[in-house]
């Protein structure tokens, strides 16, 4: 599970990358701190005339278009590999809206009796890429379109399995062009492909731990507790 992570300005590198034509979302503000509802950027493959690479904020936790309200009565920032496939809110954009979340890197709490430490984990440089779905919600035909996004998590990794049971589904490199591509129709096999794909990736993270996160932000928050 993933319920808190860091973006600094090595999103700006990644908007050079991949966005050569389109996309809305530029000149990130660093940020240490990303909760759930927070805008973050995404990067999709959507369909404007032509299929153009996009990277647009949106909300960080998944509302579907049949949804009434912009809330869910369960957490949606998260989604579990094992069951996306099954899941009525989550079904559709694995077939073909799914999306990267960049991230340099993200906290995580490991619970010891009534203690929880947390963690930063991240990779040794470069940027993380969380396997993530989209959708689109409007509160009416008049109401402008809302992106909302989620991560998938998966059983943790060896490396990581110390701090906490689960991990986002973190893609290497050379599976980010078909992660997004939505003429790659995702089903349970191709989930499974991805997670997969991901353990060596978690498994090259270094963590530490940290200080308590506060209602604050800046790069202290990944520093390593005294």
């Amino acid at each position: 599970m993933c319920g808190r992570f860091a973006l600094d300005s090595g999103m700006n590198s990644l908007i050079e990358e991949f966005v050569a034509d389109g996309g809305d979302f530029s000149d990130w503000t660093p940020t240490w701190h990303i909760r759930p509802t927070d805008t973050v950027p995404v990067v999709i493959d959507a369909p404007r005339g032509d299929l153009r690479r996009r990277i647009e904020g949106a909300r960080w936790s998944m509302v579907p278009s049949w949804q009434k309200e912009l809330k869910t009565s369960f957490p949606t920032f998260n989604a579990r590999s094992e069951t996306v496939t099954e899941k009525a809110m989550f079904k559709g954009s694995v077939a073909g809206k799914r999306a990267i979340i960049p991230a340099t890197g993200y906290y995580e709490w490991h619970t010891e009796g009534k203690t929880k430490t947390p963690h930063y984990i991240h990779p040794a440089e470069g940027l993380l890429a969380f396997a993530g779905l989209y959708s689109w919600w409007r509160a009416n035909p008049e109401s402008p379109w809302v992106l909302t996004a989620t991560m998938l998590t998966m059983d943790a990794a060896p490396h990581l399995a110390g701090i906490h049971d689960r991990n986002p589904v973190m893609l290497p490199r050379d599976w980010w062009d078909d992660w997004l591509n939505p003429e790659l129709v995702g089903d349970k096999a191709f989930v499974d492909a991805a997670v997969a794909a991901s353990v060596p990736v978690a498994d090259a993270l270094q963590f530490h731990v940290v200080a308590p996160l506060k209602d604050e932000d800046g790069p202290q928050l990944i520093a390593k507790a005294d």
